[in-house]
């Protein structure tokens, strides 16, 4: 975890002192910096940080990362269409069941994807049911109490 929070440091760093029009060009220099990165894994990065692409006012465009105010309006937004479609939770081993109004289960899944959480492996959504694959050695209760971070008007 430790490396992951200096990855993102410094991924931060670089786009606010540089302009950097590639994942190519980023991934460049972390290793410069000295992290083993994969490109599977800085695209990561980039959706968990929330970064875009803005003109550069010229004939390219580079990567920004969005002030923390309009985060937590975009976090707000999906915890909103999170709770405005969801019934109850229920857990069978490592697999969570998402139980949604008839046709939010999309919208719902597309909510706890933005989220990013680590303890969840993969979504699948039906019509009004949603199954969220957790990690090996994640817990109900852990996924839970991730999920209510990010929602913290959620009930069990």
């Amino acid at each position: 975890m430790k490396d992951r929070d200096l990855r993102l440091k410094s991924i931060k760093k670089l786009i606010k002192n540089n302009r950097i029009q590639s994942q190519e060009e980023l991934l460049d220099y972390l290793v410069k910096e000295g992290f083993d990165v994969t490109q599977a894994t800085l695209s990561r990065d980039l959706k968990l940080m929330k970064v875009g692409k803005v003109s550069d006012g010229n004939s390219g465009y580079v990567y920004t990362i969005p002030e923390d105010d309009s985060i937590k309006e975009s976090d707000q937004i999906y915890a909103q269409d999170f709770m405005r479609g969801y019934i109850s939770i229920d857990f069978s081993g490592n697999i969570c069941v998402i139980k949604t109004l008839g046709g939010y289960a999309h919208s719902v899944t597309n909510a706890l994807d933005y989220m990013n959480l680590e303890e969840v492996l993969g979504t699948i959504a039906g019509e009004n049911c949603i199954f969220v694959c957790l990690k090996e050695g994640v817990t109900p209760e852990l996924f839970m109490t991730k999920l209510k971070e990010k929602i913290p008007n959620l009930e069990d």
